[in-house]
């Protein structure tokens, strides 16, 4: 049995979900959002609340009940809070800053970098060193923060790089003469 599965997703007020086929629509103040699950699962929405439901008791449909219960659960934050990822720029020069739906990085290279923002997700830079990505959709918000991130990795020597405001960077000792 799964653990994740067995418990309902709770709309809160302002949120109304429904249901066509295996689409689920979850719509909300900040947008609406839909999942399309597999044919492993059933999805019930009743009393403000969805249930998820294995169609089988084969390995697989385990799996896809406690992922669609928490692909659920994710619409359903999304429309009503959205999530937020903050980076964090550390490095002698290293900046970045909004120019339209652009973000523009200083990060050591002899040119800047050029990150355009997909549709869905907003950046800002509230300061040149921290870059905060938020939307309603948490694929979405971690992909576009992974890519940023991807252009300059925090390195273990000085801890030089673009990294998440909450993340440890393990330090190494350097050479010994």
């Amino acid at each position: 049995m799964s653990r994740i599965g067995k418990r309902p997703v709770d709309l809160p007020s302002g949120v109304s979900a429904s249901i066509s086929g295996q689409t689920i629509e979850v719509k909300g103040p900040k947008g609406s959002q839909s999942f399309t699950a597999t044919d492993d699962v059933t999805l019930v929405v009743e009393d403000n609340a969805v249930t998820i439901s294995p169609r089988g008791s084969s390995k697989r449909a385990r799996q896809q009940w406690g992922m669609s219960r928490t692909v659920v659960a994710n619409l359903v934050q999304g429309v009503t809070d959205g999530f937020k990822k903050e980076l964090e720029i550390n490095g002698v020069g290293y900046r970045a800053q909004m120019q339209g739906n652009t973000l523009k990085l200083a990060l050591g290279y002899s040119h800047d970098v050029n990150f355009e923002v997909p549709q869905g997700v907003t950046v800002t830079c509230p300061k040149q060193t921290e870059i905060i990505v938020e939307g309603s959709d948490s694929q979405l918000v971690g992909q576009v923060a992974a890519n940023i991130r991807e252009w300059r990795k925090p390195e273990p020597y000085k801890g030089k790089g673009i990294k998440y405001k909450d993340e440890f960077i393990f330090r190494k000792e350097g050479k010994k003469k």
